[in-house]
């Protein structure tokens, strides 16, 4: 599948990787919706990519809302060929911490927007995506998700954050099994540790020790790169089901 003719709904759009993936996409010449809870961010980013670019407020763990964000998104673009989830929480604290256990509710919250979010979006684009034209490979669409490294190397005080990436992992092959039957791939990366705007609001001798982890290159990733291997998955016709690591080679200590 071409970039230059992607139709893309990108949830989390409004800043960060979501950003990233949206900007590559309008530039090669596509058009991209993007969903966030962020009006006012939503609104700027939307203004600053140009007219192949909109926002519609979602909130990503409600369903009623990502039907509706999709069913939009179709109207403003005409179709939905690439679904890009990008939205999500970190949900950090211990099980047991200096003020008790986890609250239920912290963890049930990650595991709905990061998680059930991701689900939502993925069954809804693949919905509209059955009933496009297929490209010369037979493809019709890409869902492309967002896990962590944290799905393989939680670290402590991440619980529910890498339950909550480890379950999109775990989603990843059989829906690609399972949409394969109507020409729509299914992919996941799992990202590092990138320089998002949550990132480059920690101190620089915090960002240096982070970056000093990373075997090579010895420093955070640039979201333009994640754009990057959401482009090259979209054209790549064999990528399918499959989970890809993006992260310099780093291995997460437990703290």
């Amino acid at each position: 599948m071409k970039i230059e003719k992607a139709r893309a709904v990108i949830s989390g759009g409004a800043s960060g990787l979501g950003r990233a993936v949206a900007r590559h996409v309008v530039d090669a010449g596509g058009k991209a919706v993007l969903l966030d809870v962020n009006e006012d961010l939503g609104n700027k980013t939307a203004a600053e990519l140009g007219d192949a670019a909109a926002f519609v407020r979602t909130d990503i763990s409600s369903e009623e809302d990502v039907n509706a964000a999709i069913a939009k998104a179709k109207d403003i673009m005409g179709s939905i060929t690439l679904a890009m989830n990008c939205a999500g929480v970190i949900g950090a604290g211990r099980v047991l911490g200096r003020d008790g256990p986890m609250p239920g509710d912290l963890f049930a919250n990650t595991i709905k927007i990061n998680l059930i979010g991701s689900f939502f979006l993925t069954k809804a684009a693949a919905n509209e995506m059955q009933h496009n034209e297929p490209d010369e490979n037979g493809d019709r669409g890409v869902v492309v998700s967002t896990a962590s490294i944290a799905a393989y190397e939680g670290q402590i005080g991440q619980a529910a954050y890498s339950a909550s990436k480890g379950g999109i992992v775990g989603m990843t092959l059989p829906i690609a099994r399972e949409l394969g039957r109507i020409g729509v791939r299914v992919m996941t990366i799992a990202p590092g540790i990138f320089l998002t705007p949550m990132m480059d609001a920690l101190p620089e001798k915090i960002q240096e020790s982070l970056s000093a982890q990373v075997p090579y290159p010895q420093r955070l990733g640039r979201p333009e790169e994640f754009a990057d291997l959401v482009a090259y998955i979209y054209k790549n016709a064999y990528l399918n089901g499959e989970v890809i690591r993006l992260d310099g080679g780093i291995r997460m200590q437990p703290k």
